[in-house]
């Protein structure tokens, strides 16, 4: 089953795009952070990524026990 990008409602500091990065990844979300960081230290470009990944992505939907 193909599984979707979103937003994490949980792991999140500013919007949730890395912590959805890293549940989609299986991994740390600490570590999506610092490579963003990174990414943004050396090159800039990733904040218009941040940015734009913002607005596209859906959060997360909510599980509800209907």
């Amino acid at each position: 089953m193909h599984r979707k990008w979103y937003r994490s409602r949980e792991e999140k500091m500013i919007f949730g795009v890395c912590g959805g990065i890293a549940e989609r990844l299986d991994m740390d979300p600490t570590i999506v952070r610092a490579l963003f960081a990174l990414a943004f230290l050396s090159y800039g470009f990733s904040l218009v990524i941040y940015i734009l990944l913002a607005v596209v992505l859906p959060k997360k939907p909510q599980h509800s026990l209907l």
